[in-house]
């Protein structure tokens, strides 16, 4: 079965663990450490609760110091909770999620640590403040998506969803600067654990300028953004985001088509002087698919058949899932995964042979391979935004709701019994895999803050392939993420805390 990233293939029970006989439990989270509060939960429930996740993986301990990552408790009284911790002397608890026994359950139902939502959290109980004054957190709040845990739920969409449009407008009147501007706006209120009510609160919140400020006064005042309800009903505005909703089709050729008078797919598609190249033919052939939402469901079951071709190419392949999915959400427009070899050298001609194989088993209905550029003596690479050279490939594959856990997300009515999905391939070599899956895990805004986090804070250059110190002038090598976390001194972050 497909697992993302590789892990360690489980040993088989022993007679003695058949048995009944206590043994040691693999670990399976490394990142997660457990301490469970034993007051309201009491000593034997606190000793069950604690064998539970241990077999299934959690690290817990039972002594509570800095080294824990979840505190969870069964005690509703926050403030009693939040005195008993401040109590304990921990230099860490600003970074430790304090969560309620629901995290605990929702964890041990699904057999893995799940994103911490709002309705997990034990928040600190925060003094009474004058109308109109910030939360006392948000003084720590950080100007870099790397320093903020940001998970799924966002108690600000309203404010986000409003600039998310504002930076598209800006982004199809390629202008960059007020494009950033509204989304690292809306990157900081996406990882506040408290919804903003009042402008005051927002005064020390960092990457919040006069025009962010104004749309979120408008919002307060009237429940809406008169700027923003007029981007929405402009007609060069609607027709971008119609065109390069299209499989191939960016911003500028989006603009051009607009320019000639073009108003939808059938009017391109009738104008015989448009040459539409192969992407975009197959962007128009498979709309209906590909821009409807992939499911979590759909993306297992994609990565179950790419670690079938891949395992049977090499066995010592290592196979991720990477993108929104790897950072837990439940939808995405396609699936990323990341595949290489053990052996260095070996993964020159992974890609090819993968795509081989999907031809074999009719299920490829496009295909565009780009061959690795990499060139390690051409780094390190000083375009902030370069795009990675390794080996890649952009696939449509066809998918069958049999293969699926719950059947496919299609349009009612759709009897076909399959769909097509997008699915990017890129094989870097094995010493470039953690700079690689750390780029390709998003999201896109947290990599873009990392990066400029280490050329601002640590005079390193950061990117897709490697990371390079300027002062020591040498290559910093990394096996794993947290490897390059430490390099450039920042608290590790989980994929599923980087949905900045």
């Amino acid at each position: 079965m497909f697992q993302a990233p590789v892990v360690p293939r489980l040993r088989k029970r022993s007679r003695a663990a058949e048995a009944g006989i206590p043994r040691h439990e693999e670990v399976k989270f490394e990142d997660v450490r457990l301490y469970l509060v034993e007051k309201k939960m009491g000593r034997s429930r606190r000793s069950f609760l604690t064998q539970l996740a241990r077999s299934k993986g959690f690290i817990v301990d039972d002594v509570l110091s800095d080294k824990v990552t979840h505190v969870v408790s069964e005690d509703s009284q926050a403030s009693s909770l939040w005195a008993w911790l401040n109590g304990c002397g921990l230099k860490n608890l600003s970074m430790m999620q304090v969560l309620d026994i629901s995290w605990f359950t929702d964890s041990m139902g699904a057999g893995r640590p799940v994103a911490v939502e709002t309705r997990h959290l034990i928040q600190d109980t925060l003094p009474t403040l004058p109308e109109g004054s910030p939360p006392t957190a948000v003084a720590t709040v950080s100007q870099y998506a790397c320093q903020r845990r940001t998970t799924i739920e966002n108690n600000n969409k309203i404010f986000t969803d409003a600039f998310e449009v504002l930076a598209e407008s800006y982004e199809f009147n390629e202008n960059e600067g007020p494009c950033l501007a509204f989304r690292r706006a809306a990157s900081v209120l996406k990882s506040l654990p408290w919804a903003v009510e009042c402008l005051g609160a927002t005064e020390d919140l960092p990457c919040l300028g006069d025009h962010t400020k104004a749309v979120m006064e408008e919002i307060l005042l009237y429940g809406r953004s008169f700027e923003v309800e007029s981007i929405l009903s402009n007609e060069r505005y609607q027709m971008l985001k119609l065109f390069t909703s299209v499989f191939g089709v960016g911003p500028k050729t989006a603009e051009k088509w607009y320019r000639r008078g073009l108003r939808s797919f059938s009017d391109i598609l009738a104008e015989p002087s448009i040459q539409l190249n192969r992407m975009q033919q197959t962007g128009f052939l498979h709309y209906g698919d590909i821009s409807r939402a992939v499911s979590k469901a759909e993306a297992r079951a994609l990565g179950n058949i790419i670690d079938e071709a891949v395992h049977a190419i090499t066995p010592d392949a290592i196979l991720a899932l990477t993108g929104g999915f790897r950072r837990g959400k439940e939808f995405g427009h396609d699936v990323d995964f990341i595949v290489t070899a053990l052996e260095l050298g070996k993964e020159e001609s992974l890609l090819l042979d993968i795509i081989d194989r999907l031809k074999h088993h009719g299920i490829l209905l496009y295909c565009e391979y780009q061959a690795s550029t990499f060139d390690i003596s051409k780094l390190p690479s000083h375009k902030f935004e370069a795009m990675d050279h390794f080996a890649k490939c952009f696939l449509i594959l066809r998918l069958e709701g049999s293969q699926v856990d719950g059947g496919l997300n299609i349009a009612e009515g759709d009897s076909r019994g399959w769909r097509g999905v997008r699915v990017d391939l890129v094989s870097p070599p094995v010493d470039r895999y953690a700079y690689a899956l750390l780029g390709w895990t998003g999201s896109r805004q947290f990599e873009r803050d990392l990066r400029r986090y280490a050329r601002s804070e640590r005079r390193m250059l950061l990117d897709n392939h490697a990371l390079y110190d300027k002062k020591k002038k040498e290559f910093l090598a990394a096996t794993t993420e947290k490897d390059i976390f430490a390099h450039l001194g920042l608290e590790y972050i989980e994929p599923w805390q980087r949905n900045a």
